[in-house]
Parts: C-alpha cells; structure tokens; sequence
C-alpha cells in the first residue's frame, strides 16, 4: 500500500506543493495519493526525493508493524515544551557512533544509522529515539523499549538535574558507551554529574562533563504491544 499521503501529511507538504516539487500534474499526483492509477518508478522516485524519504518507505516496506503506545515522561519541570500535533522521528541504531544523532559529514541525517521512522502525535519537539537495553531503569523501562529524547548542548547549564536523559559516555577517542539514566548534580563539584539508576541494584556513577560526548533529555517512552 502506497504512503505518499500520509507521509506527505506528516511532512505539512500540500499537494500542490508536492506537484512543483516533483512536476506531476496534479490530476495524477492526487490520483497516486488514493491509489486509483498505477505510478512508474521515475515518477515514485521524483515523489520520494521531494518527501525526503527512501522508496520502500513510500510503498510500505520496512516500517514497524506493531501497536505503539508513546508514554511522556513525567518531568519535573515548571516550564514546559511547546506541543507537536503529530511529528516523524528517526529510529538510531547508534552502536557505532560518538553522539545521538549521525549526521554525514556534519550535515544531514545519516540514513544507514535509521532503522525506522516511528510517528509521535502530542509530545515536545524529539531529535531521534533509540532502543533502551538492559535492566537499570527496569520497572520504568524495560529492554527493548524505545525512547524519544531532543539532544541539548553538553553545558551544566542546559542540563535539567533530577530528569531522565540518554547519555553518551566518551569510552576513547574513537567510540562511546550510550546509557539512559537521571541526571544528578555531583558532590565531587561542577565539573562532573551523577548518573543514576531507577533499578536501586545498579550504584550511580559521578562522570566529568568532559566525559559526555552527548546528551539527549528523555521525552517519552515507547513500548510495542505485538
């Protein structure tokens, strides 16, 4: 089943926008859209660039299949976030990269790094999500949920102290150790942070902010009800 519509919708694209971007009269562009007249891979090609998504994501393949409940998570917060009505985030697969979003050198989002596209509605604004592991913030997430975060800048400053954020730890110069964990103000000082687990069998960690080659605040958590 074709997705250009839901897709272009998710986007905020009008269709007569899409029939500039890609040269197809309208009639057939809206005909495509509701599946009533077969599309040629030039024509999906040219729709699929304009959208700024792959093929395969526009007929339908490689897109998760499950019942998804996005639960935000609870923020101590008194200012809040402006609300998204619907928005689409990029699924990571961040095992070998230094931070929470891959870009291509420096610019655009590294597509090999994506190994889905989930949609949000109702929640602030998210930069990626990743799949949690492990059992230390277990009973608030399991292994295998997902979780939304927005990046924010590695400055004691930017950071929150007391919410739930991922975490990429420096291991070397070359790779990094990606953990989900509240964020503590530290006793050795201002030059570190306190990384602390739910699960009270996990001990905190104190870490330098020198450490962090990257940190994203939690927004929610997403488990799949198959």
């Amino acid at each position: 089943m074709l997705k250009i519509k839901q897709i272009r919708e998710l986007k905020n694209v009008t269709q007569d926008e899409m029939v500039a971007k890609t040269g197809i009269p309208k009639r057939s562009y809206v005909d495509y859209e509701n599946e009533k007249q077969d599309i040629s891979l030039d024509r999906l090609r040219k729709i699929a660039t304009a959208l700024e998504v792959s093929v395969s994501e526009l007929i339908g393949e490689n897109k998760i299949q499950h019942n998804v409940l996005a639960e935000p998570v609870e923020s101590y917060r008194k200012t809040k976030d402006a609300i998204y009505e619907l928005q689409r985030v990029p699924l990571f697969n961040l095992e070998a990269t230094m931070g929470l979003v891959p870009l291509v050198d420096g610019n655009g989002v590294d597509e090999e790094k994506v190994i889905d596209y989930i949609s949000i509605p109702s929640m602030p604004a998210c930069d990626g999500a990743i799949y949690a592991s492990g059992d230390s913030m277990y009973p608030l997430l399991k292994s295998g949920d997902m979780i939304a975060y927005k990046r924010i800048a590695v400055e004691r400053a930017q950071i929150f102290f007391g919410e739930m954020y991922v975490v990429a730890v420096k291991l070397d110069e070359y790779s990094t150790m990606k953990t989900i964990k509240f964020v503590h103000q530290s006793e050795l000082g201002d030059e570190y942070v306190r990384l602390v687990s739910h699960n009270q069998h996990h001990s905190p960690k104190d870490v330098k902010l020198s450490q962090i080659a990257a940190i994203g605040l939690v927004r929610a958590s997403i488990r799949l009800h198959n």
